[in-house]
């Protein structure tokens, strides 16, 4: 296979005789000059001078004393203009975005050497005068005659209007602000090409002969650029094409180098270019999934890797494909050159930025001076903090365990580093400064490492860090010198923007190795296997076209860039990037997601259709393993029975309890109760504003027990006369709630307030409700004897095992117990679910879906407490009570639990002593059925137990 740049390379050193000393080669991009370089070695049999390349961009700059403006800083500029011109009072803020838009088009307009004035004009006048133009060709007037007819200035909404009068100072706008501009020596990229071109004087150029290598689409500065260079003998055309396209009419590929070839004749045969009209290996493949592509590319290439692996290539439609096709290239690739920039984006420098100004802008509230967890978190856990600061792991940790939602910068400040993080900005430039400050920080402890280091100090990230730098110190610059004044959350977009843009260099010889590229990077190179990923739809052609001010109508009938011209160009570069290769691949991804719908490009159904050979259809297929969950059975090794004994035997144990809970874990699964009791797994510690029910239920709890503490103070009795005096003070209560949310929550000292967002707000409200429901039920009950709150009971006991007794103890925290008529009331508090009614005692120890967890711990506590009465030869009744909060608020609500079958009358559960002797006796069976050896831990079969269960990852069942 001969190349494109091959037969150009022989074509220059036969008509130059190998002399470049005067010749300029000018290409779209500059890797093709790498290549060419090689070629035009193979040519000579001496050394020679190789010639000078530019990119056509470079040629325009050279010829200039003006330069390109930053382009933060050209809308800054435009901004002045604007609001000088039309008064008003819009601020940068609400303008940038736009404003980058209006330089766009006036690019476009400058590079195809639009008549602005006519352009600009106003409206009325453009339709009136419409009959006067006439350089528009015939296609061009229709347009502008279409865009009146669409766009009636008789019927004017308010949307027109604003058009309108914006439209109708864009002239002077774009006058001014080109003055302006000049004025500094400055322009956007149009303007200098504009310029450039009106001024150009051909004999005071560089060079004698100027080259012209594999263009396409020539906007009209380039076209006359070329024109002048032509007329003057100066210049060369070498075009890359096909007769395949070239003589089809219409055929978009083709439309622009019909046009150059007519204006500026090829220096090599027509003959150079048939290719396309031959067959060769065509397929293409569809996959069910955009990674699918990627697993089958190591394939693929073991299979189609040319000898000289330069000549293959790996074409990314989809440039976010980068990534996962650098992890997946097999290890018989010797050498591998890849073409596009990885994305700053993807580095953590980016990350670690981002962070920073999310703490910074978003996450600090500077009214009360106090940062947002969630920001600091973020932070704090980035590995570039953890490694300048050894104290970051340790913070979070303490964060965390005291639930610091909203801590402050002097909590923060733990050592040098963190100071530096930590400390407040809310100045642009104090922004700028601490990001500039922090970068500097993280690149030298990559000095620190050394080249030596490991993956995660590689070049790439060093790299990364330089060019973060670079681009922040940018900002830094605009910033201080008042070109940059906007709001602080402009400011972290604006740069998000430019980072998130930007892409760091590989570092690589282009002209050996297996080539990874994108579709523009394969301009002027040939490749004899060639593979293309995301041929979409959507991909190539890239879907959409860019804002612009300009109505499409408009555009066209002025001749700027429109929607059709990108479709011709990526045309252009498909059927030129096959036309010489020996065997394409192309793949597409059939699944629907997001833009991509599953649709394989236009290119790829109009070459099926058009080429006349046989083009190989397959398709991949994801291989379908489903893993089915196996049961799960932790049988009670001599391991586990020690581990058991050492937690529940208080011989090893002193302080060993089995609880109502951990016993309802048993009876609901008894491989959770492995889990949690024997096994000892906790979900890790995290801050969350959202309060979950358990969150919930214990500040009900905390506070209800600080109110009967205060109303107990000068005795055990409770009257009518004591809660209706707090039920009347609403401030005294809240504050009651307020301070259980300092304690269990937010762990902050007593005086200082506590900060509620928008949920705790409503959670906090919803507890003041129910404490007051808690105080009126208490109302209808009173006088009684407040006996005790959160009150620890506790029984020892013997379990007898196959392999001895454990002796360990039953019980837990009783939540109130109160006193009324000879009968002692063990209250639990429930701020959810429903009140249930178990059909008898037995029914509390079978497995079920229904079975009720709260009644069998109010129960225990009932057994403990009937018992220590008995020793104390106590006459009272024990009734377990449940004191559903939000179901009391009618007037016969009673908490006392009630037992009986579905349909039959319900028996109150007044007298424990009644049904202790059963539920004791049930209670040693289940006890020694959890320490019997041979019964091992096994998962429920009760579906609903799973569906909120802190273990179902883990069990998968």
């Amino acid at each position: 296979m001969e190349t494109f740049l091959q037969q150009v390379a022989h074509d220059l050193y036969q008509k130059t005789g190998g002399d470049f000393t005067d010749v300029a080669v000018v290409f779209p991009n500059k890797r093709a000059g790498l290549f060419f370089d090689e070629y035009l070695a193979k040519e000579a049999d001496r050394p020679l001078w190789s010639p000078s390349y530019v990119s056509i961009s470079e040629l325009f700059r050279q010829s200039s004393d003006w330069t390109v403006g930053d382009p933060v800083k050209l809308v800054c500029d435009l901004y002045k203009i604007f609001r000088e011109v039309t008064g008003s009072k819009e601020t940068l803020d609400e303008f940038y975005f736009w404003g980058e838009m209006l330089i766009g088009d006036f690019d476009d307009a400058d590079k195809n050497l639009v008549d602005t004035k006519a352009l600009f004009s106003n409206l009325k006048d453009l339709n009136a005068l419409m009959d006067d133009y006439d350089f528009l060709e015939e296609g061009q007037k229709e347009a502008i005659s279409q865009f009146f007819k669409n766009f009636s200035i008789n019927q004017v909404t308010e949307l027109k209007q604003r058009f309108i009068s914006l439209w109708d100072v864009l002239g002077d706008i774009y006058t001014q602000y080109r003055a302006l501009l000049a004025g500094q020596k400055l322009a956007y990229e149009g303007m200098l090409y504009r310029r450039v071109i009106d001024e150009l004087d051909i004999e005071q150029l560089s060079y004698k002969k100027y080259v012209f290598v594999g263009f396409n689409v020539l906007n009209k500065v380039e076209h006359r650029l070329f024109e002048k260079l032509n007329a003057a003998g100066k210049a060369w055309f070498y075009w890359d094409y096909d007769v395949f396209y070239l003589n089809k009419t219409p055929h978009e590929a083709g439309e622009f180098i019909r046009r150059n070839l007519r204006d500026f004749p090829s220096e090599l045969p027509a003959s150079f270019f048939d290719h396309l009209n031959h067959p060769k290996e065509v397929t293409f493949i569809e996959s069910p999934t955009e990674n699918g592509q990627v697993r089958y590319l190591p394939q693929w290439i073991r299979e189609n890797l040319t000898e000289q692996e330069k000549e293959t290539a790996v074409v990314l439609c989809n440039e976010a494909l980068l990534q996962p096709v650098l992890h997946a290239l097999p290890d018989n690739i010797r050498h591998i050159n890849i073409t596009m920039g990885f994305p700053l984006s993807q580095t953590p420098a980016y990350s670690f930025i981002n962070s920073l100004m999310e703490l910074h802008v978003a996450g600090y509230n500077a009214t009360n001076g106090r940062y947002r967890f969630a920001e600091v978190l973020s932070l704090l856990r980035h590995s570039y903090t953890r490694q300048l600061s050894a104290m970051a792991e340790e913070l979070e940790k303490t964060l965390i365990h005291d639930n610091r939602f909203y801590p402050l910068p002097s909590e923060l400040k733990k050592d040098a580093v963190l100071e530096l993080l930590f400390e407040p900005q809310t100045t642009n430039l104090g922004l700028c400064t601490l990001l500039g400050e922090a970068l500097k920080q993280v690149a030298a402890l990559y000095n620190k490492q050394g080249s030596g280091a490991g993956a995660a100090f590689d070049q790439l990230y060093r790299e990364s860090l330089f060019k973060a730098y670079t681009l922040v110190n940018r900002f830094h610059t605009l910033v201080e010198s008042g070109e940059l004044t906007v709001q602080f959350p402009t400011l972290k977009r604006l740069l998000t923007r430019v980072l998130a843009t930007a892409s760091i260099p590989f570092h690589g010889e282009p002209a050996i190795g297996m080539q990874v590229m994108g579709v523009l990077e394969t301009r002027n190179l040939d490749f004899r296997h060639l593979v293309l990923l995301s041929v979409n739809e959507g991909q190539l052609p890239k879907s959409g076209g860019d804002s612009s001010f300009i109505p499409y109508n408009l555009r066209k009938a002025f001749g700027m860039t429109t929607i059709e011209h990108k479709i011709a160009v990526y045309a252009y570069y498909f059927y030129r990037m096959i036309q010489r290769a020996e065997k394409v691949t192309m793949m597409y991804n059939t699944a629907t997601d997001g833009i991509n719908r599953g649709e394989l490009s236009r290119f790829m159904l109009q070459f099926l259709i058009e080429w006349g050979y046989t083009v190989k259809r397959a398709h991949l297929e994801a291989a379908q393993s489903p893993q089915g969950s196996q049961p799960i059975v932790v049988e009670k090794t001599p391991e586990v029975m020690k581990r058991m004994q050492s937690l529940f035997d208080v011989r090893v144990n002193p302080k060993a309890v089995l609880s109502p809970s951990a016993l309802n874990y048993y009876l609901d699964c008894p491989l959770k109760f492995y889990y949690r009791a024997v096994a000892r797994l906790s979900l890790p510690d995290e801050v969350t504003g959202e309060i979950d029910s358990a969150t919930f239920g214990t500040i009900f709890h905390d506070a209800a027990e600080h109110i009967y503490k205060d109303l107990t103070t000068h005795g055990k009795v409770i009257n009518k006369d004591a809660i209706e005096a707090l039920l009347k003070d609403e401030i005294r209560v809240q504050n009651y709630v307020d301070d259980a949310f300092k304690r269990l929550f937010f762990h902050v000292k007593p005086d200082e307030k506590p900060e509620y967002n928008g949920v705790q707000l409503i959670n906090s409200a919803v507890i003041v409700k129910y404490i007051r429901q808690l105080l009126r039920n208490d109302l209808r009950h009173a006088p009684f004897t407040f006996v005790a709150s959160e009150y620890p009971v506790f029984e020892p006991t013997e379990i007898q095992t196959p392999k001895g007794i454990i002796r360990s103890r039953i019980g837990g925290i009783i939540d109130r117990m109160d006193a009324k008529d000879n009968v002692l009331r063990i209250v639990d508090y429930k701020t959810g679910g429903d009140a249930d009614i178990p059909a008898n005692v037995e029914s509390l120890f079978v497995p079920d879906k229904k079975r009720s967890n709260y009644i069998f711990q109010t129960f225990l506590y009932a057994s403990l407490i009937c018992k220590q009465l008995r020793e104390k030869n106590d006459s009272r009744k024990v009734a377990p009570a449940l004191l559903y909060i939000h179901r009391a608020a009618s007037a016969d609500y009673s908490p006392i639990v009630r037992m009986g079958e579905p349909r039959k009358s319900k028996e109150e559960v007044t007298d424990f002593a009644q049904h202790e002797e059963e539920f004791r006796g049930r209670l040693k069976e289940l006890l020694e059925e959890i320490f019997h050896p041979d019964i091992p831990f096994r998962q429920t079969e009760i579906p609903e137990k799973c569906l909120y269960c802190d273990y179902k990852d883990l069990c998968k069942k």
